[in-house]
């Protein structure tokens, strides 16, 4: 009997030790947060990636409009949107490579607007699907609503820091796209690349809904076919 006392009392205070050990892991990290990028913040003196999601980097440029833009630039500006100077919460998840806090960060409290979901839903970073799949509905929603990148063309985060770019042959140096979609007398709505047959003596009317494109993918989506020369 005396054994027995001695392991349950044993057994107890393993229990109670792990409760408090998982009590104190799940605090979070609160205060005020510095914007370090769109999918980065700082807080506390330590670096934040916020977890599920992947915003363009910093230098990345998007294509809109027939028009580069910095979309990454603009990441971050609405993840500075987002908090303002408001209180956040992170719930660590993981560390990363670089040694960094990866988390799931809420306004407020933690059961305050998730920061992650927000980025995503406005169309200013992406679900990252290798590390979850928590946020692709609200890619959806961004997706089918043209929010932040979905508004043009763009590299996915993942690929642009492997060196994948918008190809360079469908916009110049100024950022004008350069396939052109004509619409014809009978309303057929055909567009043309570069180098082909009527590329060159094809002009663009922007008041009769003809449009310049970035990519050719762009251009079907829009409803034009690509010329048969």
């Amino acid at each position: 009997m005396e054994i027995r006392r001695l392991r349950d009392t044993g057994l107890g205070f393993s229990v109670a030790l792990f409760a408090c050990w998982s009590a104190f892991a799940a605090d979070p990290i609160a205060g005020r947060a510095r914007v370090i990028d769109g999918d980065t913040i700082e807080m506390s003196g330590q670096r934040i990636r916020l977890f599920g999601i992947d915003a363009p980097e910093a230098k990345q440029t998007c294509v809109a409009a027939g028009k580069k833009w910095s979309c990454g630039q603009n990441a971050t500006f609405g993840l500075s949107a987002i908090i303002e100077r408001q209180w956040v919460h992170c719930r660590q998840k993981d560390k990363d490579r670089y040694e960094r806090i990866v988390a799931v960060c809420n306004l407020a409290g933690v059961d305050g607007p998730d920061i992650n979901a927000a980025m995503v839903r406005q169309g200013w970073a992406l679900a990252y699907r290798r590390y979850s799949k928590d946020y692709v509905s609200d890619e959806d929603t961004a997706r089918k609503a043209k929010a932040g990148l979905w508004v043009g063309q763009f590299v996915a985060p993942w690929d642009w820091r492997r060196g994948k770019r918008l190809k360079a042959a469908n916009y110049n140096e100024a950022g004008k796209c350069l396939i052109k979609g004509n619409i014809g007398r009978n309303g057929v709505r055909i567009h043309h690349i570069p180098g082909g047959a009527y590329y060159n003596r094809t002009r663009i009317d922007q008041q009769k809904g003809e449009r310049w494109f970035c990519s050719e993918a762009e251009a079907r989506e829009a409803g034009w076919r690509r010329s048969k020369r």
